[in-house]
């Protein structure tokens, strides 16, 4: 059964994957990213993003998002991926599971300047970044790689 929901072993409430988007916007040799205030990857570095609300399409969720937390305005221009984020609890139970969609924006206005949940917005020059840097969210690194293909 495909939508079948499955109640781990416990009797705990399963834990359902949250649909969110996640803008990639690439500027001049430069990503902009943010560092996050809340769980999953508090204080850790990534791309500003969000819930999908009911009835709003990827594309306008990942714009929505960006302008919440940077006060940037941009265009959708294409999906670039998709990818999980799972968050365990001290135990190693899934307590959250995002299924984030990587939305590749062109720039149009605004400077970086940190809102709703970011601690903080700035420009990341693309020649800086680095797999091993723990302070970027996992898949950082390979999605911008991928955006600046397109751009």
């Amino acid at each position: 059964m495909p939508n079948a929901v499955h109640l781990p072993a416990h009797g705990a409430p399963a834990v359902r994957p949250v649909p969110a988007a996640v803008a990639v916007v690439i500027r001049e040799g430069r990503v902009l990213l943010v560092r996050r205030a809340n769980p999953p990857n508090a204080g850790r570095w990534g791309f500003p993003g969000g819930k999908i609300e009911p009835g709003e399409t990827i594309e306008a969720a990942a714009v929505r998002e960006l302008a919440e937390e940077t006060s940037v305005r941009a265009d959708a221009d294409r999906v670039l991926t998709a990818f999980d984020v799972l968050h365990h609890d001290e135990g190693g139970r899934l307590v959250r599971h995002f299924v984030l969609v990587a939305v590749l924006c062109k720039w149009i206005a605004g400077e970086p300047v940190a809102a709703d949940d970011a601690l903080d917005a700035q420009w990341f020059r693309l020649v800086d970044l680095d797999d091993s840097d723990p302070r970027l969210n996992v898949d950082v690194v390979r999605i911008v790689r991928d955006a600046s293909r397109h751009t």
